[in-house]
């Protein structure tokens, strides 16, 4: 069996990643280069729907974009102008081809294709109605929930119908929508989620990231705005926005760790952001050191701006593997004892009799940091202080992104004393929720108006996640495959 070795798992994961393009005689083959872009947000598995103009071609694997869109055989049955597609790591639904995206349907009005990065937060209410109302689920995953409401809406055209849908479910989503007319995008309406528009040789195109419109050389027009619906046709670029409007709460885990170094999000360079986060953490946390390495590769923008504004060198003192990725072997002792080993490996000759800085971007559970303070000891650091460009993750978060439930959070349970302790590190400090607010361009933070989601650091919820709101306690994470839902 596949699996991912459990050490991966310390870091929050990534949610997913969609992109569509209408207009291009090419559009599968960018597509799939899209996808190859986002590959971050989600490596389990792939899927790509086309249309030609009579018929929909689909196709979905687990794995990564290479591996499933590698194929020149499979490529040439991805026929047509038009195509969407999405790379997934599962918040809610099992690993399985059935909960692949982008889904497909059979309406009445022909067929519909939809990608979702994001989480409903009230999936499971809803599912139950659906039910009971008679729909067959062929998924467990939210997703689909959106496409039964798109089925059931008296409305007659397919954009009422989608309005009708989006106005009943919560939470986060940036959707890419296909039917043999158009490929429409949609964004939630406090922006959580990111979705951005393209132009390529007279072609409109969607993608999560601005990295996925460079990859196949198109340009950035600019972002979906919050609760915007965006139609790409024959007729061209047309915007509806059916929501009131709201203020953003864009997540600001992507400019800390989701997003890739090189897109703009939000009208910001993430690696720019990732290097302001490092100097406000220097000045907010300063120690005496000899060297400055980052945990990689997350860590490498973060530890530059650190090390630039602390005067101390620079080094690469942890080597990463990069062809680790997924393995056959198994969680027994002896690899959760080596695992680490495996996708890093301390280089002694930066480390051996240093005062060491390394830079991470979070500490989750905490089993990776103190693996790799133990490695860095073991290489001979005399010294070893932990610095994190994020504040400390004390919730869990329900818009996209799998947290662990708010017990296994390490810095729910733990003061920051307690937690270097637990690490072994001679010192830990996180940057200020201020610090980060300033490195991202918001230099007044009101807490009572915040520009961002931060839930994760804060427990400020944008929206009440209604179906883990379980009798009046605390939000508890819930699998739409939790036992009884439906």
């Amino acid at each position: 069996m596949l699996t991912t070795h459990p050490f991966d798992d310390d870091h929050l994961r990534e949610e997913c990643g969609v992109f569509g393009i209408f207009g291009h005689p090419e559009a599968a083959a960018l597509v799939a280069l899209g996808l190859h872009a986002l590959q971050h947000r989600g490596q389990e598995a792939a899927g790509i729907v086309s249309y030609d103009g009579s018929h929909f071609h689909n196709h979905r694997g687990l794995g990564h974009v290479e591996d499933i869109f590698g194929n020149e055989a499979v490529m040439r049955r991805l026929k047509g102008l038009q195509a969407v597609g999405h790379v997934r790591y599962s918040t809610t639904g099992e690993t399985l081809l059935r909960n692949v995206q982008p889904l497909f349907a059979e309406m009445e009005f022909g067929g519909l294709a939809l990608g979702h990065n994001g989480n409903l937060t009230n999936a499971l209410g809803l599912r139950r109605q659906l039910v009971r109302r008679g729909c067959l689920f062929q998924s467990t995953t939210d997703t689909e929930v959106i496409i039964h409401l798109i089925a059931i809406s008296l409305y007659s055209t397919v954009e009422d119908r989608l309005i009708d849908a989006l106005r009943q479910i919560e939470g986060a989503y940036s959707l890419v929508v296909q039917t043999k007319d158009a490929v429409i995008g949609v964004r939630d309406p406090l922006g959580i989620r990111p979705l951005v528009l393209g132009r390529l040789d007279g072609a409109w195109c969607l993608a999560s990231e601005t990295c996925a419109l460079d990859i196949i050389g198109a340009e950035f027009v600019r972002d979906v705005e919050p609760g915007e619906i965006l139609v790409l046709s024959e007729a061209g670029l047309r915007s509806i926005k059916p929501f009131a409007p709201q203020a953003r709460r864009f997540c600001i885990f992507e400019h800390i760790y989701f997003a890739r170094p090189d897109s703009i999000v939000e009208g910001a360079s993430v690696y720019a952001v990732r290097k302001r986060i490092g100097a406000e953490l220097a000045r907010e946390s300063r120690v005496e050191a000899d060297v400055v390495v980052p945990v990689p590769d997350s860590g490498v923008p973060a530890a530059l701006g650190f090390a630039a504004e602390a005067g101390i060198p620079f080094e690469l003192g942890i080597i990463r593997n990069h062809y680790v990725g997924r393995t056959f072997i198994q969680p027994t002792d002896h690899t959760r004892h080596t695992g680490v080993k495996m996708k890093h490996n301390a280089n002694r000759a930066m480390l051996e009799g240093k005062r060491v800085i390394l830079v991470d971007d979070s500490i989750v559970r905490g089993t990776t940091s103190r693996k790799i303070v133990e490695m860095v000891r073991q290489a001979g650091a005399r010294e070893v202080h932990m610095r994190i460009s994020s504040p400390p993750t004390t919730h869990s978060c329900y818009f996209g992104i799998d947290t662990p439930e708010r017990e296994k959070l390490l810095a729910a349970r733990y003061d920051v004393a307690g937690m270097a302790k637990l690490i072994g590190a001679d010192s830990l400090a996180f940057v200020s929720l201020d610090g980060l607010y300033r490195a991202v361009g918001e230099t007044n933070r009101d807490p009572h108006q915040p520009q961002f989601c931060d839930a994760c650091f804060t427990g400020d919820y944008p929206v009440l996640p209604s179906d883990q709101m379980e009798g009046g306690g605390d939000p508890k994470q819930l699998s739409l495959l939790t036992e009884g839902s439906v």
